[in-house]
C-alpha cells in the first residue's frame, strides 16, 4: 500500500489493522495528519467573553466581578500552552512581517487621524450644524412597527462593540496554542493588521475626498473647537456657489472661481515649528495645545466617513474567523457583524450606505492579503516530498509492525513542513522568544482594549 503516494491526496493516510489470522501477517492503520482539529473550544469562549461583557448593562456588580476572573482565566490557560507549543520557529520567522505590518497601521491610523479632524475644520461649525442629513431609508423605523417588541429590544441592545469584535480576534490569534488553527499567530496578526492599514488609508481617502454632513447635526459642536466659518480654500471655491444654482450654472460654464469674496477669514496660526504645515488641516485654536493633542482627540470623527470603521474592524474579524476555524461559530461571529450594522444606522453614527460599502470592501480586502498568513496550508506540498523521501522506511516499519516507528515518521512529516525534524527541544533563545512573544501580545491586547472602546 506504500508503492505510491499521490500528490493530490488532501491528508497524509496510513492504516494499519490487524487481521485475526497470524499466517497472513496483514495489517492497516489509520493515522489521519487533519489541520486544523475542531475543538468547538473557541467558539465556546468566544459566547462567554461576549456573554460576560453583556452582562455590564445587567449588573454592573456582578460584571465587575466576572469579566476579569474570565479574561484571567483566559490569559493562564494560554500560558499555560507555552510549553507545549511546537510551532515557535514558524513564529519567529513571522516577527518582521508582524512588526512592519503594525507600524504599517499606526501610520495608516494617523493619518486617518489627520483626515478624520480636517473634514470637520473644512467647513466650520456653522455648516456641520445647520446642514440637514442625507436621506436615508428608515428601514429600522420600519421594523420597529412591524416585529415583536421584545425582538426590537433585542436589535436595540449594545450587545457586540469595537472593542468585542477586537477581542474575539486575540482569541482566534491565541488559539494556536492549541493546534485550533493554523500556525504561526504572528502571520495571522500581521495579516489583520496589514488588511486593516489598507482599509483605513482607503477609507481615510474616500470620506476626505468629498465632505458629507453627519447623521447628528449636533456632533460636531460638542466635540471639536474649530471655527465656526469655513476654511479659506472652501471660502473662495465653495461657499458662493453653495447654494445658488444660476452660481453653479455659470461656474460650470466659466470653469474658473469668478465670485467676489471680499475679505477672506483667516485663521489662528499657533508656532508648530516643523509640523507648521498641519495648521491649514487641523485649523486649531488658541486653547488648543500641540498638534498631537488634536489628533489623539479627534476620535471617530462628526462627518459621516464613508466607510464605517467599525464594521471594517467586525467584517475582518469575520474573515479571519471564518478561514481560520470556522464552523457554527463563525455563524455566530457573522450575526454580530450583523447585528452590529443595523446599530450603527439605527443609532445615526453612520448611513446604510457606510456600512454596505465596508462589508463588502472589508471582505475584498481579506481576500487580497492572504500571501501574508494563507487560510489554507501552503506546507502541503512539502509534506507530500517529504513522504517521498521516507518512502521505503515507512514501507519497512509497516512490514516490522512497527507502529510506534510508522507513527514517529508520520509526525515528523506534519512537524517537519514548519519545524525541523530533531527531537531536540527548543533551545534557551527559543524560550526567551516565547516569553517575549507572550508577554508584548498581553501588552498589546490591554492597550488595544483600552483605548478603542470609544472607537
Amino acid at each position: 500500500m506504500f508503492k505510491r503516494l499521490s500528490p493530490s491526496l488532501p491528508h497524509l493516510p496510513v492504516s494499519s489493522k490487524p487481521n485475526s489470522s497470524a499466517s497472513t501477517h496483514s495489517f492497516a492503520f489509520t493515522t489521519t495528519m487533519r489541520w486544523p482539529p475542531r475543538s468547538g473550544g473557541l467558539g465556546i469562549a468566544a459566547i462567554a467573553y461576549v456573554v460576560v461583557d453583556y452582562i455590564r448593562h445587567l449588573s454592573p456588580a456582578w460584571h465587575g466581578r466576572l469579566q476579569p476572573a474570565l479574561l484571567s482565566g483566559f490569559a493562564l490557560i494560554a500560558v499555560s500552552r507555552v510549553p507545549f507549543y511546537k510551532h515557535w520557529s514558524s513564529e519567529f520567522r513571522s516577527v518582521f512581517p508582524f512588526i512592519g505590518s503594525m507600524l504599517f497601521m499606526l501610520l495608516a491610523l494617523l493619518f486617518e487621524a489627520l483626515c478624520v479632524r480636517f473634514v470637520t475644520a473644512a467647513l466650520g461649525l456653522d455648516w456641520n450644524s445647520h446642514t440637514s442629513p442625507l436621506p436615508d431609508w428608515p428601514v429600522a423605523l420600519a421594523l420597529n412597527e412591524k416585529l415583536p417588541h421584545p425582538l426590537v429590544e433585542i436589535l436595540r441592545a449594545r450587545i457586540i462593540g469595537l472593542h468585542h469584535f477586537l477581542m474575539l480576534f486575540v482569541m482566534l490569534a491565541f488559539s494556536v496554542l492549541f493546534d485550533s488553527v493554523k500556525a504561526p499567530g504572528l502571520g495571522l496578526g500581521a495579516r489583520y493588521m496589514f488588511t486593516m492599514a489598507i482599509g483605513r488609508l482607503l477609507r481615510a481617502i474616500t470620506f476626505v475626498s468629498t465632505v458629507l454632513p453627519s447623521a447628528r447635526p449636533w456632533c460636531a459642536t460638542a466635540r471639536f473647537d474649530v471655527p465656526l466659518y469655513p476654511h479659506r480654500w472652501a471660502q473662495k471655491y465653495y461657499v458662493p456657489y453653495a447654494s445658488d444654482a444660476n452660481a453653479i450654472r455659470e461656474l460650470l460654464r466659466q470653469d474658473i472661481a469668478f465670485a467676489d469674496t471680499g475679505k477672506l477669514l483667516g485663521d489662528f496660526r499657533p508656532d508648530w515649528g516643523p509640523m507648521s504645515f498641519l495648521i491649514d488641516f487641523l485649523r486649531p485654536s488658541e486653547s488648543d495645545g500641540p498638534w498631537y493633542n488634536l489628533l489623539k482627540n479627534a476620535g471617530g470623527g462628526c462627518n459621516d466617513l464613508m466607510y464605517s470603521g467599525h464594521m471594517l474592524v467586525a467584517v475582518l474579524t469575520a474573515m479571519a474567523w471564518t478561514e481560520a476555524y470556522g464552523g457554527f461559530s463563525s455563524v455566530l461571529i457573522w450575526s454580530l457583524v450583523g447585528h452590529a450594522a443595523q446599530r450603527e444606522i439605527r443609532e445615526r453614527h453612520h448611513y446604510s450606505v457606510d456600512c454596505v460599502v465596508a462589508i463588502y470592501v472589508g471582505i475584498l480586502l481579506w481576500k487580497m492579503t492572504g500571501f501574508l498568513w494563507p487560510s489554507k496550508d501552503a506546507s502541503r506540498g512539502r509534506r507530500i516530498t517529504m513522504l517521498e523521501k521516507i518512502q521505503s522506511r515507512l514501507t519497512q516499519a509497516a512490514k516490522d509492525y512497527d507502529i510506534d516507528e510508522v507513527r514517529e515518521l508520520l509526525r515528523g512529516v506534519e512537524l517537519g513542513s514548519q519545524e525541523s525534524l530533531s527531537n531536540k527541544g527548543p533551545s534557551t533563545g527559543m524560550w526567551i522568544f516565547a516569553c517575549a512573544i507572550i508577554i508584548t501580545a498581553i501588552v498589546i491586547v490591554v492597550l488595544a482594549l483600552t483605548l478603542t472602546t470609544d472607537g
